[in-house]
């Protein structure tokens, strides 16, 4: 670390040309650009390759966020948590090293986001970390998913690797990747997706070792200061904009049976300060943790508290270490939002309760009146979105592990505008991609017989949240094992400042002329024969429904996600506005479109 000291004394006085520094701020996000292309040609899990839930970024050897591009927002906001005991742990990481990180405990998300970083050297000095993150199909844990929320610890989750080094020298280690072949349902695919998050590293070494060669080593750690002032400045600036005070809102994750059987309500508290332009999120008023995965790690908690405020700022503030350090995080030891006790289960970190703190941290702002803040989303495991397993009939009962993205949650409104239809969830901000149902049927033995849009679930008001997505698949040949945690059955999205609640999920299964209504949380088997329906939740609406602009309810009632009976009843006077005004296509023409943009 005295290196680092030095290079921080060195660069303290050094500025680069402006031109020179949006070069520079370029160069850096192609480089990841080219390390997100290398995992998603390479790897050979469907979650990662197609769904896209994967990222990656560059930080400082010091650890500090320095470039990200297309990640999703949960994985890169406390990416220097999962490398900062790397520094710690070990005194001989060598050029060439690289290491794996997927333990709660050593500042990873939850275990199945493995971590591979790879230190940068030049001239024989450790200055980046280039990362890549990726969320595997499978841990070996004992139930075929990677979403447990009944785990109650962490020796019921799968595999961990706490910070282990998995390549020295350029060499990979066969031992540990042997540890983690044998541990998996699907190791041929396992492998294939570390040794593409391995490629990813390498390429993002070898690119920015060629910045140095042609910019020098002053003028790259330069840039690296210079960007840092500027994301701070940019962050001061929107921050000031904002009214002064202390604002609260409280969410609802719906009751686990046996783990939280009364629901677990997430607070947040922001203390804006626009003359310091700064932010200080404080969710220590929360419950404490609990017998089940749902706890957050502390990388998540922290993460998904910046999160909230990023989204209720300017899009165009740069998001690294120096915008960053403008929120400051309380959070409190031994709590579900905060950091963990071990060995908590922390299995379903990344999603549900902690959509929900997200979900908080959207919707505080609206605490200030219009036009803040958003109305609450949808959260991310829906069946539609569920972890399926079994034995492919036409693979010589070969086993595979996979989550498919079918069908997803919408998005809040926000003032000026009307929830993301795909959405999925805010760890993601509509990064994950929805499945391509033809690739999904050419990949496992499974038929998706529909999924579309629900009309009138959305939530209404003067910006109308996304209405809710369903649809029915099902396994062909075999008995298929499903594991999803349907958060928002019970505690549906919400609307603020006079905005409607989205439609809540709903699990069925379809059995000949038999509709069983399924658990929100739960491992099912779909048997040969039988069918899933899925609706996942809608999203809340922004504002008073008597104030939504005719033009936007003519554009609702024209999709075709409202009726025209409908809307009369929601909109009133603003749907004979529409009407008036010869916005609304007569029934013919709208079919027609529809049929169109279907087909």
């Amino acid at each position: 670390m005295d290196s680092i000291n030095r290079l921080e004394l060195d660069v303290a006085e050094r500025r680069v040309d402006p031109f020179l520094m949006s070069v520079l701020k370029s160069r850096f996000e192609a480089i990841v650009r080219e390390m997100t292309l290398v995992v998603m040609r390479a790897s050979r899990s469907a979650v990662i390759k197609n769904a896209r839930d994967f990222s990656c970024a560059i930080l400082t050897y010091d650890h500090r966020l320095v470039s990200v591009e297309d990640a999703l927002p949960i994985h890169v906001m406390s990416m220097d948590m999962a490398t900062r005991p790397l520094t710690d742990l070990f005194d001989d990481i060598t050029q060439g090293d690289i290491f794996l990180n997927n333990c709660p405990y050593t500042g990873g998300t939850h275990h199945a986001d493995l971590i591979m970083a790879m230190p940068v050297f030049f001239e024989g000095e450790p200055l980046f970390w280039v990362v890549a993150l990726s969320h595997h199909a499978d841990t070996g844990a004992p139930v075929p998913s990677t979403y447990l929320p009944f785990a109650k610890n962490i020796f019921e989750e799968g595999m961990h690797f706490p910070c282990v080094r998995v390549a020295q020298k350029y060499e990979e280690k066969k031992d540990i990747l042997r540890i983690g072949t044998m541990r998996n349902r699907v190791p041929d695919m396992w492998l294939g997706d570390v040794r593409a998050q391995i490629g990813a590293c390498r390429t993002g070494e070898r690119r920015i070792g060629e910045l140095f060669a042609r910019y020098g080593r002053d003028t790259i750690l330069g840039f690296v200061e210079d960007w840092f002032d500027y994301g701070a400045r940019c962050a001061k600036a929107a921050i000031a904009k904002l009214p002064a005070g202390s604002y609260s809102y409280e969410t609802r994750h719906d009751p686990v049976p046996g783990v939280a059987d009364e629901g677990i309500p997430v607070k947040v508290t922001i203390n804006v300060d626009p003359e310091k332009g700064e932010i200080v999120v404080d969710v220590r008023d929360n419950i404490d943790n609990v017998p089940g995965g749902l706890n957050l790690s502390e990388n998540t908690a922290t993460g998904s508290c910046r999160i909230g405020v990023f989204n209720n700022l300017d899009e165009s503030i740069p998001h690294n270490e120096g915008a960053k350090s403008q929120i400051r995080v309380l959070l409190r030891e031994g709590s579900i939002v905060g950091k963990p006790k071990y060995p908590v289960g922390t299995s379903v970190a990344t999603t549900n309760v902690n959509d929900r703190l997200m979900i908080a941290g959207n919707c505080v702002f609206s605490r200030m009146g219009a036009p803040y803040g958003q109305a609450e989303s949808g959260s991310h495991l829906p069946a539609g979105v569920g972890v399926i397993s079994g034995e492919d009939p036409f693979k010589h009962g070969k086993s595979y592990v996979n989550q498919v993205f079918v069908g997803y949650a919408g998005g809040g409104a926000r003032h000026g505008f009307d929830g993301w239809l795909t959405y999925c969830g805010p760890a993601n901000a509509g990064l994950i991609q929805l499945d391509s149902v033809e690739v999904d049927e050419s990949m496992y033995p499974i038929v998706i017989e529909r999924r579309g849009v629900l009309p009138g679930s959305q939530g209404f008001g003067e910006f109308e949240g996304a209405p809710a997505t369903g649809g029915v698949f099902y396994p062909l040949d075999h008995d298929m094992t499903i594991v999803y945690a349907a958060d928002g059955t019970s505690f549906p999205p919400r609307g603020v400042l006079g905005g409607g609640d989205g439609k809540e999920s709903e699990t069925i299964k379809l059995r000949a002329s038999e509709k069983i209504v399924l658990p929100a949380f739960s491992e099912e088997t779909i048997e040969d024969g039988a069918r899933i329906e899925f609706t996942a939740c809608g999203g809340g609406g922004y504002g008073d429904p008597l104030k939504r602009d005719p033009k936007r309810v003519a554009a609702t009632v024209n999709r075709g996600w409202l009726s025209r009976e409908d809307a009369e009843n929601v909109y009133c006077v603003a749907l004979k506005d529409a009407e008036d005004a010869g916005l609304l296509m007569v029934d013919e023409v709208r079919t027609a479109e529809l049929r169109s943009t279907r087909q």
